[in-house]
């Protein structure tokens, strides 16, 4: 298949150079036939200048030891390598890391890194700014949508992290970052060209080597992108479902109008590679007195019957000015025996970065939270003006 040359963004506002960590071996390729590399040797360049960004994680041209010198520099006049800014980074007390990052001036976005105790770990990353699709529950739906990422920038968010862990080469030993889960800001099947691309870049086993079946795509139910995500990417899916009845799920979440239960579950039957040995998981947060009684658990057995599926209990996490509160801790263990008892795996997850903002549900760009802040700031000060 023919690749078209996209022009990318300059690395920032003063260095208009592309930058090259990101893009997928095609557009490396395209890129360096450009700048009058041969057709002869365009496929070994691209090769070795894939593998030193995705394999060793290089940021600078000179540590490319098997390219001569007057090519390095070359490219070097065309081409940077550098990541972009890392806006804020905190940790919390369990070890969870938040990154903000800067993509592009306007556009932040949050990725987070969850070890877990057996020393391997999950990046939680976004596949947009912002979100449409307004769950009742989630800290991201509250922010508007800005615009679609783009499959550069959802594979930087990955080598960032990797920066970050000291995970460069690929090949090193008891690497803590070992999945990736697209369950961060966004709706990743409202941007499935880019998340595609991405997990094709990510997952290259000459370059970072992270394997389709450990890469996990999360949605709300975009039914006509289900079964061709999996056909483009081979990814585990996950289901963001909260409720096992239309009534319910549509108050909680405003899609299920589009694309009811019905055929959402339709969709699940025929994604792609579907076994007991990869298995579809539900995801399902707990919302005190709204979702969490033995009935809501009676009736979402009933609807994944027939599915090989497994389903994540989420205890709420709190947001600023949030409108739910967690089930109790014995209403969520309740649930769980009896979703367990019809034999579906039904782990509930324990909270992580709570203390940062960082849980299930809670991201949203810095930026946002300072204009949402100002906003009630103002909106205070008026009130005592008024009194």
């Amino acid at each position: 298949m023919a690749t078209t040359l996209i022009s990318h963004p300059p690395t920032t506002e003063t260095d208009t150079r592309t930058r090259l960590p990101g893009l997928s071996r095609a557009q490396i390729s395209e890129h360096l036939k450009s700048i009058g590399i041969e057709d002869k040797k365009l496929k070994m360049r691209t090769s070795q200048i894939f593998q030193w960004i995705y394999n060793f994680g290089v940021t600078d041209w000179d540590q490319m030891t098997n390219i001569a010198k007057p090519l390095r520099e070359k490219m070097a006049t065309h081409f940077s390598l550098a990541r972009p800014e890392i806006v804020e980074r905190q940790v919390s007390v369990d070890g969870t890391r938040k990154y903000l990052t800067r993509m592009a001036p306007g556009i932040e976005v949050e990725s987070v890194f969850i070890p877990d105790v057996s020393k391997t770990g999950a990046l939680c990353v976004s596949s947009q700014v912002g979100c449409t699709l307004t769950c009742k529950f989630c800290h991201t739906g509250t922010q508007k949508l800005v615009r679609n990422l783009t499959a550069q920038e959802i594979v930087l968010q990955v080598m960032m992290a990797r920066d970050d862990l000291g995970e460069w080469p690929t090949t090193t030993d008891n690497r803590k970052l070992t999945n990736i889960v697209f369950m961060g800001m966004g709706e990743p099947l409202y941007n499935t060209d880019n998340v595609a691309e991405a997990i094709g870049t990510i997952s290259d086993d000459t370059g970072m080597a992270i394997g389709r079946r450990r890469v996990t795509v999360s949605t709300s139910g975009v039914v006509p992108e289900i079964e061709p995500l999996g056909e483009r990417t081979n990814a585990m899916l996950a289901i963001s479902l909260h409720a096992a009845n239309d009534e319910l799920r549509e108050k909680i979440m405003p899609i299920n109008r589009k694309y009811p239960l019905k055929d959402l579950m339709e969709a699940c039957r025929n994604y792609p590679g579907l076994s007991n040995a990869r298995r579809i998981t539900f995801e399902y947060v707990m919302l005190k007195g709204i979702n969490d009684s033995p009935k809501h658990a009676r009736e979402l057995i009933n609807l994944l019957r027939g599915i090989p599926a497994k389903v994540n209990l989420i205890p709420f996490n709190p947001w600023p000015e949030s409108p739910y509160e967690c089930s109790d801790w014995e209403t969520i263990e309740r649930f769980g025996e009896i979703v367990n008892r019809a034999g579906y795996a039904a782990p509930i997850r324990t909270p992580r970065g709570r203390d940062i903002l960082a849980a299930c549900g809670q991201l949203k760009s810095e930026s946002e939270k300072m204009r949402a802040s100002e906003r009630r700031k103002l909106e205070k000060q008026a009130e005592v003006n008024s009194d």
